[in-house]
């Protein structure tokens, strides 16, 4: 009995040394734990959080091309009086602790900086890739943007590196529409657009229409050419810069007799040259007429034709 009390008592000890000695069991990843670990960092990421608007850097690509004063005085004179009633995106910023970079949002966070109240802003870990698609997502969502924004937004984002793919994916359109919209920012240097600006009224066609007049003429000029109160007038001016101008009329000739009679005159037109006689001149007419035959053959000879 005392060697069996023995062997049980090492038993039990080894058991209870490798119990101590096994691995503390693994975080639970999955499940309802997992659920909820999941929960909370949905919620954080949704959670709202106030940033005073000068902690703010703009990043990303710049979308608007025009400044819109009179948008952002609008636009502080509700903030004042409602408060702000959408949040913006921000992310922490890469390259400055304390900071924060805006991922959309850079009206509401002018106007309120201007105001000096705080950013209600949602907070997200976006590397540069996903910064970018979630701009051009917010962009392709809001209808104040026009053709040639978001035309200069994908140029952008092509000038960056960004494979053809993911503009897509930002823009949430298809590669047929992207390649118009690059056809037209290679047609245009990015100096004009800038001059025109926004041009809401201009929409896809008439952009293609002056992207391929503006193909291969002097930038400068289109840039002198782009004057006008509003985006929409400067667009019509440039457009109205590269009409081709319509061939003068050639001076109608006056035609004359020996004597120096007027007997009407001739003007050369496009494809044809029109004799008008008057006054001794049709008398002429009917004689010019009855003798048509032999004075073609006349000049014929003369010019060596004859016989062809």
């Amino acid at each position: 009995m005392a060697r069996k009390d023995l062997l049980k008592g090492l038993m039990s000890e080894g058991a209870s040394a490798a119990k101590d000695e096994s691995p503390a069991p693994p975080r639970y990843s999955r499940g309802a734990i997992g659920a909820v670990s999941r929960s909370i960092a949905d919620l954080k990421s949704r959670a709202l959080i106030e940033v005073p608007a000068d902690m703010i850097d703009d990043a990303g690509i710049k979308d608007r091309l025009d400044d819109d004063p009179e948008g952002i005085e609008a636009l502080k004179q509700s903030m004042a009086e409602y408060g702000q009633q959408v949040p913006v995106l921000l992310r922490h910023s890469p390259n400055y602790e304390g900071r924060y970079e805006v991922v959309f949002g850079r009206r509401r966070v002018r106007a309120l900086r201007e105001l000096q109240m705080p950013v209600k802003a949602m907070l997200r870990q976006l590397n540069d890739r996903e910064l970018i698609v979630a701009q051009g997502q917010e962009n392709s969502a809001r209808k104040d943007l026009s053709f040639i924004e978001k035309a200069n937004f994908a140029a952008q984002m092509t000038r960056v590196g960004y494979e053809r793919k993911i503009i897509c994916d930002a823009l949430s359109i298809d590669k047929t529409v992207i390649s118009r919209m690059l056809t037209v920012t290679d047609a245009i240097p990015e100096e004009v657009i800038r001059a025109i600006g926004a041009a809401p009224s201009a929409g896809r066609d008439r952009w293609l229409a002056l992207a391929e007049k503006a193909k291969g003429r002097d930038a400068d000029a289109l840039i002198e050419a782009a004057k006008g109160p509003d985006s929409d007038a400067r667009f019509v001016a440039v457009l109205a810069s590269l009409a081709a101008p319509k061939p003068a009329s050639a001076a109608p000739r006056a035609l004359q007799g020996q004597d120096g009679v007027s007997l009407g005159s001739a003007r050369k037109t496009k494809g044809k040259t029109v004799i008008e006689l008057s006054g001794e001149g049709r008398a002429f007419a009917d004689w010019l007429v009855d003798h048509m035959t032999e004075l073609h053959r006349d000049w014929q000879k003369k010019e060596g034709r004859a016989g062809r």
